[in-house]
C-alpha cells in the first residue's frame, strides 16, 4: 500500500515546489486545488448544490462565475464553510480513487492549502508541513499572482495560522531562501521509507 504524504503550508510557503520535486523523484502528487476547480466544473452533484446555492449565475456558458463565487466567499466566514461543505467531500472520494489508481507506487501525496481545515489529514499517513516566514510568502503570493499586498494578507488571515499547522504537523520542511529544500526532500523520503 502506497504510503500517503499531505503537503501543506500558507499561501507562498512553497508547497508547490515540494509537490514538484516529489514529481521528479517519481512520487506523483494530487493537487487538490487544481482538481477541485475540475470537479467544480465535471461534477453534477457540486454544480447543483452550487446553483442552490448561488443561484444559476454560479455557472455562465458552463464556466464557473469566479468572480461572484469569490465575492460570496469573502463576505462572510460561514460563507467558505457552506461552499467546503460542497466540495470538499467530492475532492476527498476524487482523492480515495486517484490513490487507488497510483496504489502500485511506493509514496503519494496530497497538496492542500487547506488540509487541516478540510479534514484530509485523516485521508493520509504524514503531513508535511511547508514553512516561510509570513512576510517573505505575503511578497512571493504578490510577485506570483500580481494582486494586490492587501488582497493576500486577507487569504493569509482565512488560513489557519502557520503556529497550529507546524504542531500538528509530522515534518516541517523550512523555505526561507537560505534552507536548500531539495536536501530537505530527501531527508523525508529516505526517512519515511526507513520508518515503513
Amino acid at each position: 500500500m502506497a504510503i500517503k504524504i499531505g503537503i501543506t503550508g500558507g499561501i507562498g510557503s512553497g508547497k508547490s515546489v515540494v509537490s514538484h520535486l516529489l514529481t521528479l523523484m517519481g512520487i506523483p502528487v494530487y493537487i487538490s486545488d487544481v482538481e477541485a476547480k475540475r470537479l467544480m466544473l465535471t461534477d453534477e452533484n457540486i454544480q447543483t448544490s452550487l446553483c442552490c446555492l448561488l443561484g444559476k449565475d454560479v455557472y455562465r456558458e458552463g464556466q464557473l462565475n469566479k468572480m461572484l463565487l469569490t465575492s460570496y466567499l469573502f463576505a462572510a466566514p460561514e460563507n467558505a464553510q457552506k461552499v467546503n461543505a460542497i466540495v470538499h467531500p467530492r475532492v476527498r472520494d476524487d482523492f480515495r480513487i486517484w490513490v487507488k489508481a497510483h496504489e502500485p507506487i511506493g509514496f503519494v501525496g496530497i497538496e492542500s492549502a487547506i488540509l487541516y481545515e478540510a479534514g484530509f489529514e485523516n485521508e493520509v499517513d504524514y503531513v508535511v508541513m511547508v514553512y516561510a516566514p509570513t512576510e517573505m510568502r505575503i511578497e512571493r503570493a504578490v510577485r506570483r499572482d500580481a494582486i494586490s499586498h492587501k488582497r493576500v494578507e486577507e487569504r493569509v488571515r482565512s488560513q489557519m495560522n502557520d503556529e497550529d499547522k507546524i504542531h500538528l504537523a509530522d515534518y516541517i520542511l523550512v523555505n526561507d531562501g537560505k534552507s536548500p529544500l531539495i536536501p530537505q526532500v530527501l531527508a523525508l523520503i529516505s526517512s519515511l521509507s526507513q520508518n515503513h
